[in-house]
């Protein structure tokens, strides 16, 4: 019986101490992979991927970032529950379904999950958030989201992206 708690307490803690572990080591460190860069090199996507620290990447590129995928980035704690709520609102009235993921969803779900939509991994997604956003700031948020994010197949990050389609440094 103790064995069998003890395995039950492992499969159930365990994935979060590895999370926290993680989310620990790459508060410094750059993330040298993520599950979509797996997934994407099993399609047969090469990989390609340079990290830049948020210092040398051109800071009109953040802003570009924050301006079209998260306005509110430097004021939420992961979630955006206004858009949230607007998102909601489009779909009952409209019924036109649309994303209301943050820059710290993004990051989260490139870093931890899969890439496509359910609820379990929206759900999982939204719990992971709120813990990044307390372990890490926002600058650091921003730096892994422009170091991972898929700027085309297989092209990881804004230093690959600014090589591969315009020959040039992020």
């Amino acid at each position: 019986m103790r064995l069998i708690r003890r395995a039950i307490l492992t499969v159930l803690i365990g994935p979060f101490v590895l999370i926290a572990i993680h989310m620990a080591l790459f508060r410094v460190m750059p993330v040298p992979l993520t599950p979509l860069m797996v997934i994407r090199w099993n399609q047969d996507h090469p990989i390609q991927k340079d990290w830049v620290a948020i210092e040398d990447i051109s800071p009109h590129l953040a802003r570009s970032v924050i301006a079209a995928e998260d306005n509110r980035f430097c004021v939420h704690a992961g979630v955006d529950w206004s858009a949230v709520k607007t998102v909601m609102e489009e779909y009952r009235d409209e019924g036109r379904l649309r994303g209301a993921s943050t820059v710290s969803m993004q990051t989260v779900k490139n870093l931890y999950l899969w890439p496509s939509r359910s609820v379990v991994r929206k759900g999982l997604e939204t719990g992971l958030v709120y813990v990044l956003e307390w372990a890490w700031p926002k600058d650091r948020i921003m730096e892994v989201y422009l170091n991972i994010v898929e700027l085309g197949p297989g092209v990881y990050g804004a230093q690959a992206a600014a090589q591969h389609h315009f020959g040039r440094d992020a």
